[in-house]
């Protein structure tokens, strides 16, 4: 067996077996590991797999006991890698109630409990408490949305950065590919501090002052917690930066210090990505856990990744924060062969069960003058109306579907993912020639029984809080959705998202929501109440009050009964 092909080993025992008498990174996380392209622990493990370093992953560690799984592999050559999984862990754990669940899908046979609350700082307390000399790298959402200053809605209150609260050494923040192989590299080749700060999308705090030239200096935490609008104004130069395409250092004071944020790597080529799934994925589960039963492995299994990034800008989402703005599309051939191997593996029945990313149909989708996208700062490339200079051609992802369904084996390749009908619609008919072939193929083959879109509201003035486009483009939507179907006597149906108590919302408008004849013969299921997470606008808002975007108030529904009542609008009978 050649070493680039082993399951990564997560016990003393398997270790042993691959004959190693040192590893160089260990990873802990608060997933189960899944060795699929879908998770983020597997992702950095192959990558760093790939140039020659030998990793080891501690899924789901336990905290409360004796700490043997912090002791089983001792301590690495270079670092710990510490992540809380896929998810927030406090999004994990808790509902917009603010109940704990009583599941969790990443986790064997979907038992709730086996990762600890901010997951990411209580593993590196353990393992600094352990090994205080030894570095420690956090990464993946939860950090990398908590890099500055943000709102915690589960304590109801504005914290600092994770660097001040977890004894980390640094923060890998994004798809941590590039920014981790650099890092990894640097620690091996004992490279001192000074040039290790120098290293793109990574994160750290520092005492004293910073010296960075040009560097754009944000409120101090302090200041944030005196003045709402100091923490409104930090939010909107954080975002606006994360979404160009060329930002500049982030400093941010902090009690005797400062957080230091350096700029992301620029957009990775179609290269960069087709090497990035160019690795040994398994696609399975780790052997350890044995056939039990892992939810979020079932649901993405039979999945393809097309790209990553995501430019519709909505203000209660963190993919822009996480993925950033640009999209970074695979290649035709290099999905192709991702199915191709999917087809021969024994669980695959035929069917893909999504073909897509953050927005399925954004994919191979840029500018039409990348000049103009390099200077560019615009948050969302859809809102308040599309970019002039974005192409939205249908194209490329028509061809894309096209390749997947000749392949011996496919029966259906399905979209799950979620998909901006702004860019093949507008309120008059379609946006080119493009678009209406690809709402039928989308309707005709690529839907799973009904077709999942997200208008998230009805009302104008709630849409234009969320960030998403006028209600009439589903209304046009529903028209040519009816067509097809009645054309091809189809009974799929069409199931919209929407959302109750974002701030903007009040009862009045969730009344106008329930009364909405566009609605009519829909049944309501895919809802949920706004829950403020980390690093959006959304959230900015509902902890001040101000939209960061105008510094102007905004209403905030904040009573947990007025927010049943809201949320009671969408189960009324049409």
């Amino acid at each position: 067996m050649q070493e680039t092909s082993y399951m990564f080993p997560t016990s003393r025992k398997e270790v042993e077996a691959l004959g190693w008498d040192y590893i160089d990174v260990i990873l802990f996380t608060g997933d189960a590991f899944v060795d699929h392209p879908s998770f983020g622990t597997a992702c950095i493990a192959r990558w760093l797999q790939k140039w020659g370093y030998r990793v080891a992953v501690v899924p789901q560690p336990g905290w409360r006991d004796d700490l043997r799984d912090f002791r089983k592999l001792g301590e690495p050559r270079l670092y710990f890698g510490v992540n809380s999984g896929a998810m927030d862990s406090m999004v994990n754990h808790y509902t917009a109630g603010k109940r704990l669940r009583h599941d969790d899908a990443y986790t064997p046979d979907g038992k709730a409990g086996a990762r600890p609350d901010y997951a990411v700082s209580v593993y590196t307390r353990i393992l600094k408490e352990m090994y205080p000399g030894t570095p420690v790298v956090i990464g993946g959402v939860e950090s990398s949305l908590r890099r500055l200053t943000h709102y915690d809605y589960w304590q109801d209150t504005i914290l600092p950065s994770i660097l001040r609260w977890c004894p980390a050494d640094y923060l890998c923040y994004g798809m941590g590919e590039k920014p981790m192989l650099e890092l990894t590299r640097a620690i091996e080749s004992r490279w001192n501090n000074r040039m290790i700060e120098r290293i793109p999308q990574i994160a750290f705090f520092r005492k004293g002052q910073c010296k960075v030239k040009d560097a754009v200096v944000l409120h101090s935490y302090e200041e944030c917690l005196e003045r709402k609008e100091a923490f409104a104004e930090n939010f909107h130069i954080i975002e606006t930066q994360a979404n160009m395409l060329h930002p500049s250092v982030l400093v941010e004071p902090v009690g005797d210090g400062y957080v230091q944020v350096n700029p992301t790597y620029p957009p990775s080529t179609t290269a960069e990505m087709d090497s990035f799934w160019d690795l040994p994925f398994t696609k399975l589960p780790h052997p350890r856990y044995k056939g039990r039963r892992i939810p979020a492995y079932d649901m993405i299994k039979d999945s393809i990744i097309t790209h990553r990034g995501c430019f519709g800008g909505c203000n209660f989402c963190t993919i822009a924060a996480h993925q950033g703005k640009f999209i970074q599309s695979r290649s035709k051939a290099s999905i192709v062969a991702e199915v191709k191997k999917l087809v021969k593996m024994p669980q695959f029945h035929g069917n893909i069960s999504d073909l897509g990313a953050p927005t399925a149909n954004m994919y191979g989708m840029h500018g039409k003058d990348p000049s103009l996208c390099g200077i560019c700062k615009r948050k969302s490339c859809l809102f308040p109306g599309p970019c002039k200079n974005l192409d939205r051609s249908h194209k490329q992802v028509l061809e894309l579907y096209d390749a997947v369904d000749s392949v011996p084996g496919v029966r259906h390749s399905y979209i799950g993912s979620g998909i901006r009908y702004d860019l093949f619609l507008t309120t008059d008919g379609f946006v080119d020639e493009t678009s209406r072939p690809y709402l039928e193929a989308l309707v005709l083959r690529h839907t799973s029984g009904r077709l999942k879109v997200a208008p998230e509201h009805t009302e104008d003035n709630v849409l234009y809080y969320l960030g998403k486009p006028s209600f009439k483009l589903f209304v046009t939507l529903r028209r040519e959705f009816d067509r097809i179907c009645a054309r091809y006597g189809l009974k799929t149906g069409i199931v919209p998202y929407f959302i109750s108590s974002h701030p903007g919302c009040t009862v009045k408008d969730m009344q106008k929501l329930s009364e909405n004849p566009a609605l009519r013969g829909i049944y309501m299921d895919q809802v949920q109440d706004f829950t403020p997470t980390p690093m959006t606008s959304s959230s900015v808002m509902y902890a001040t009050g101000i939209d960061p975007r105008t510094m102007k108030p905004v209403f905030v529904e904040r009573d947990p009964e007025k927010k049943r009542r809201q949320k009671s609008f969408f189960f009324r009978k049409k």
